[in-house]
């Protein structure tokens, strides 16, 4: 339910991976823990609103999400640690950063009480939500009834709303390089019963717990609010 409500994460900032996970034990135990390669991250700054504070987003093609840290100082010193990080793991590999294939933060359920694209469809405990894998849009069913094969994301067709997948559709024939190919399913049947489902899947993380005290790496670690609005 982390596109619902903030949640709390422990975060870890490793030279060339950024951790993160549950909170057991603070600053003793964690559980389904995350790892995110720092070659692709980028941030992005968001404005303060009635309610959240000192936020950003950490964009990458595995996963993307906002978080809120508690205080202003402490979110410039996180996006200057990561992009100190970044920029450090990039030139000692001597790569380039990927074409923009992050995947999108979603937008909240509670900023959407209707289909963002018909603009007909009223959500409800009936009727549900979707999110487009692709844009990150709050869809009908009808509006989502269609997959693409997204491989940054997962090796399994994701759900996509109408408009992507037309747009991918057509792009397809005119692709120069292999991250420009989408392959297109349809699904005929209920598009909800695989992976592509809008549940939350904090649950089907790894399990597995460490001790900070066991991380014998160069980190950077606070307690920060997690706000995902994008679910892997």
């Amino acid at each position: 339910m982390c596109r619902k409500k903030p949640k709390p994460r422990q975060f870890f900032l490793f030279n060339d991976i950024l951790v993160y996970g549950n909170i057991i034990i603070s600053k003793k135990r964690y559980n389904k823990q995350h790892i995110i390669p720092l070659d692709d991250v980028k941030l992005e700054d968001i404005e303060d609103d009635k309610n959240l504070r000192n936020g950003w987003k950490i964009l990458s093609p595995m996963k993307s999400f906002v978080v809120y840290a508690a205080t202003s100082s402490e979110k410039s010193e996180w996006m200057a640690h990561i992009r100190k990080c970044v920029s450090y793991l990039i030139k000692k590999r001597g790569i380039e950063q990927k074409p923009d294939l992050n995947c999108p933060v979603w937008v909240p359920d509670s900023d959407a009480s209707e289909c963002m694209l018909c603009k007909k469809s009223v959500f409800s405990v009936i009727n549900r939500r979707h999110h487009c894998r692709k844009c990150g849009i709050v869809v009908c069913n009808p509006c989502s009834s269609s997959k693409l094969l997204l491989p940054q994301q997962s090796s399994k067709p994701q759900r996509v709303c109408n408009n992507c997948y037309r747009a991918c559709a057509n792009n397809s024939s005119a692709a120069t390089t292999p991250t420009d190919i989408y392959c297109p399913t349809n699904d005929d049947g209920d598009s909800s019963a695989d992976d592509s489902s809008d549940d939350d899947n904090d649950d089907e993380d790894e399990k597995n717990t460490f001790l900070d005290s066991a991380i014998n790496a160069n980190y950077h670690d606070q307690q920060v609010q997690f706000y995902e609005q994008e679910a892997m």
